[in-house]
């Protein structure tokens, strides 16, 4: 038997083995620069809700009505939230420019911005919003979409360190009451979760509502979706993400379930859970196509942009609580990048919206 070839055989499928677990090794960690809001990106994103914050038509009230009386103009019926054509849109409309302010305070229009934001979310204009929402058949407006805002809107304002901020989130303190009651109320009555690719999913509104209760400290609230996210999701796995999207989807109801679950569970307990719910995910040569918008004029079809910048939150969230999957950045990555340069341009249909999404997503990049 001839051991010297035998040895050089083996030394070949040695060093072939080793190659391709250091090229495996490689393609994972060699991660795409992650996006960064910059000054300039700031004040791209800031020219979007600050021209239609105020801008009362074209508007969609989506609204139910119980009589006459509630044919009244979108500034009469939400003096704080009428503007950017429908009212959550407006709400984290409002949410973009404080987290923008935030980070920038020197921005270009902050002025400008301070002042809007004095204007519209003044106590008589949140005491007209409750009434609203009091208003006979109105009990599920924006449930839960628009409420998750709300919150994301007050964590902001009480994470934010400015004399404006406190008078403000003293302004907005009785919705904000109103909305975490209502949370309160209604998860123990969902017998199922709404696993969709638009407002109404489930997963998005607590995964938002936990942030701010987990800010604040309402031990209440965040046991109230603790309990309602176990409930729903914890014996899920396999989820198919290959029938994602659907036609004009704006959320992942995979990811959006998984990135509620990561701030549920433990680290190592998300790691159990993730790996049977999503196990291609694991894979660090997974690809994932960023949705392909065919008309950005049309206000469903645009909502693939916001697909793409929601994935992306999704994505780094994960990531940020299992390191072992980075290669999921760099899928977030491509996501933002195919929609960033397109979200400013003539089209109402998205620039009204678009901004806040970007935002949330250039937020959660690291």
């Amino acid at each position: 038997m001839n051991f010297k070839l035998i040895l050089t055989a083996l030394s070949l499928i040695t060093i072939f083995s080793c190659k391709q677990k250091e090229e495996k090794v490689n393609k994972t960690i060699a991660l795409e620069p992650l996006p960064k809001l910059t000054f300039n990106e700031a004040n791209r994103l800031a020219s979007l809700p600050l021209e239609c914050l105020q801008v009362e038509y074209p508007n969609k009230l989506n609204q139910t009505l119980n009589d006459s009386t509630h044919l009244l103009a979108p500034k009469k019926l939400h003096p704080a939230f009428y503007g950017c054509f429908d009212w959550h849109s407006s709400v984290h409309g409002h949410w973009s420019l404080i987290s923008l302010l935030k980070q920038y305070p020197n921005i270009n229009e902050a002025s400008l911005i301070r002042n809007k934001l004095n204007t519209n979310i003044s106590t008589e204009n949140i005491i007209n919003e409750i009434a609203y929402f009091k208003m006979k058949g109105n009990s599920s407006f924006e449930r839960t979409y628009g409420w998750a805002w709300v919150l994301k809107l007050a964590e902001e304002l009480y994470t934010w360190n400015d004399p404006l901020a406190k008078e403000l989130e003293k302004n907005l303190e009785p919705l904000i009451n109103l909305i975490t009651e209502e949370y309160i109320s209604f998860l123990p009555k969902l017998n199922y979760p709404l696993r969709v690719g638009e407002h109404t999913n489930t997963a998005f509104g607590l995964s938002l509502a936990f942030d701010y209760a987990n800010t604040v400290s309402d031990v209440e609230l965040s046991e109230a979706i603790k309990k309602a996210a176990l409930r729903f999701y914890a014996d899920d796995s396999n989820c198919p993400l290959e029938w994602e999207p659907s036609g004009f989807d704006f959320l992942s109801p995979c990811l959006e379930e998984a990135n509620l679950m990561r701030k549920i569970y433990s680290p190592d307990e998300f790691k159990i859970w993730f790996d049977a719910f999503l196990p291609e995910l694991t894979d660090s040569e997974y690809e994932l196509e960023p949705g392909k918008v065919s008309d950005r004029t049309d206000g469903k079809l645009v909502h693939l942009d916001g697909l793409n910048f929601s994935r992306a939150w999704c994505l780094y969230g994960i990531a940020e609580t299992l390191p072992e999957y980075g290669h999921l950045k760099n899928i977030a990555t491509k996501h933002i990048n195919t929609s960033l340069p397109n979200i400013v341009d003539d089209n109402y249909s998205g620039t009204h919206w678009l901004g806040s999404f970007a935002l949330y997503s250039l937020n959660n990049a690291h």
